[in-house]
């Protein structure tokens, strides 16, 4: 079961403030609080007080660095998805937790319909993909099928209230 579907809970009221303090930190999460304070029109002891809330109220649920693949290394990105036998149901959850610990694993996706997971991957070329389809899943008893695509661009946009 992944993190955020552990904390499921009703949509939390969010004002305009909460809301430009949300977009301008995904768009920048090194902004300085004054520069976010000027930039959602409030004070700057307000700003720091709205942050530590959305955090605490966990709906701000991190801070992270967006590194390029390529500059370490991962020229190539592909998305492999897997389905497991039916008769091994009673796995996915371990098997889950293990690809989840693989360096290469990008992203995770577990999926109701026909594939079970997608496995967002990063890859030196296409011998460190195969090796890895080879080691982590065909090698294992509970896979019944992968298929893999390479991934020519990818675009990700800031989450944004419905």
């Amino acid at each position: 079961m992944s993190e955020g579907s552990k904390n499921l809970r009703p949509e939390m009221e969010l004002d305009e403030i909460d809301r430009k303090i949300v977009d301008e930190l995904q768009s920048n999460g090194r902004i300085t609080n004054a520069e976010l304070a000027e930039r959602v029109g409030v004070a700057a002891s307000t700003c720091i007080a709205r942050v530590r809330s959305l955090v605490s109220r966990r709906i701000i649920t991190g801070f992270t660095a967006s590194v390029d693949p390529r500059a370490m290394g991962l020229g190539l990105e592909v998305l492999i998805s897997v389905t497991v036998r039916s008769g091994a149901r009673q796995r996915i959850t371990e098997l889950s937790d293990e690809l989840r610990g693989l360096p290469e694993v990008m992203q995770l996706f577990f999926l109701g319909g026909v594939e079970d997971f997608i496995i967002h991957l990063a890859a030196r070329d296409s011998d460190h993909v195969r090796d890895f389809v080879t080691e982590h899943l065909s090698a294992d008893p509970a896979v019944s099928s992968t298929r893999t695509s390479i991934v020519f661009s990818h675009h990700q946009n800031p989450v944004r209230a419905a």
